[in-house]
This record gives C-alpha cells, sequence and structure tokens, in this order.
C-alpha cells in the first residue's frame, strides 16, 4: 500500500522461518509479546529482534517469547491472552501456571541480541511488562472448566481491543461476555458462525498498524 511504501520492514514473508500475525502483541510502545507456538518459530523470533532492536525508527527495547503449547487449541498467543484494558486481559485458564518465557534485548554489538530466561506467572511477567501495579487476569468461561473448553473452541479469550476497556468479542461466548460485562468493559458484539469454524477470534481478523499514545 502506498501509505506505508516507506515504512521499516520487520520481517518478510520470504524468511526461510515463520511467524504469524496472532503469535504478535504489542503491549505498549517498548514490549512487545510473541508466541513461540504451532504457527511461530523461535529462530523466526530472533530474526525479528535483530532486525527491530538495531533499526533507528524502532522504539521497542524487548521483546518477551513466551513458549506455549504446540496444539491447536494454542495455536497462536493470541488465543492464550489478549489485552483489553491498561491493566485487564483475557487469558485460557491452562495458562495460569508457571510459564516459560525469554527475554530479548538488544546486545552490546549490532546484529546481536540477549536472551533471559524468565520462568514466572503470567500475571507477573504482564506485570513487569505494562508496569502497572497489579493486572487483572479475566479467564474464558469465567473459571468454569467445561464453559472454559467449550467457548475457548470459539475463541472466548480472543478479544479486539479498540481502545482501552473497548473490545470486541463474539457473542456466542455468552458465558464469559458476561463476565466481561460486570468486570466494566465496554463490548461490541459481533456474529461468529462462520468465523469461529477455522479458528479466528475478532484480533485474529485484524492487524493495528498503529496505536495512540496514552
Amino acid at each position: 500500500h502506498p501509505d506505508y511504501k516507506d515504512v521499516s520492514l520487520y520481517f518478510r514473508r520470504d524468511c526461510q522461518f515463520h511467524t504469524e500475525g496472532g503469535d504478535v502483541l504489542n503491549i505498549n510502545e517498548k514490549t512487545l509479546a510473541v508466541g513461540i507456538s504451532q504457527r511461530t518459530q523461535a529462530a523466526a523470533i530472533d530474526v525479528m529482534a535483530q532486525n527491530i532492536f538495531w533499526n533507528s525508527d524502532s522504539k521497542v527495547e524487548r521483546i518477551l517469547a513466551f513458549d506455549i503449547p504446540v496444539s491447536r487449541a494454542f495455536m497462536h498467543l493470541d488465543t492464550v491472552f489478549t489485552q483489553i484494558d491498561v491493566d485487564k486481559f483475557t487469558i485460557h485458564p491452562a495458562i495460569m501456571g508457571t510459564l516459560r518465557v525469554y527475554e530479548l534485548t538488544a546486545g552490546k554489538n549490532p546484529g546481536d541480541v540477549n536472551i533471559r530466561l524468565i520462568e514466572d506467572t503470567l500475571e507477573h511477567v504482564l506485570e513487569d511488562a505494562t508496569g502497572v501495579d497489579q493486572v487483572k487476569l479475566i479467564p474464558c468461561g469465567g473459571g468454569d472448566p467445561i464453559a472454559a473448553s467449550r467457548e475457548q473452541w470459539n475463541d472466548g479469550s480472543n478479544t479486539l481491543c479498540v481502545e482501552p476497556g473497548k473490545i470486541c468479542v463474539y457473542a456466542r461466548n455468552t458465558v464469559t461476555n458476561d463476565v466481561l460485562y460486570k468486570e466494566g468493559l465496554d463490548l461490541l458484539v459481533v456474529p461468529s458462525a462462520e468465523l469461529s469454524r477455522g479458528r479466528g477470534g475478532p484480533r485474529c481478523m485484524s492487524m493495528p498498524f498503529w496505536r495512540e499514545d496514552l
């Protein structure tokens, strides 16, 4: 598109390693979360990190690479959690244990990338990433294991945040939506009979290029 002809490319589609947009979450201006998943290779994140850290146009200072299970239920990082407010996230309940997260930062010499292993809870990792004292994790299905399994199949924890506290969700995830209403979120509810068949949630159907600095 001509509007983006002068924009820096941090990852090219012809790279020998593969990644997909559902594994890339923009936490804030300085932190990027990327899933090591069924669809995104660790080597692809290394390439992305080199291009991001050593490009003068980029403001990203660290990448958090989340090692998530290789299964269809965890296809992308945005099926595991999505940010819905400054301090709130929807999550897949199965991710509540200790996680393996790799923190990537720029090395001393051009092209170098430092990698540090973090083993901690999702809550603590996200608190550090966002800089808030306490984040609120809202589980798909409201914590009920049966509702969570059913609504996760319809991407209940995959939401599109259009502004802090205002999110797009699927109508069929009634239990999760009720919990989100009770948490004070403003929901934009859309039908999803066909979209959810292909494991595509509201965020899967979009890719924000830019966010207003809040």
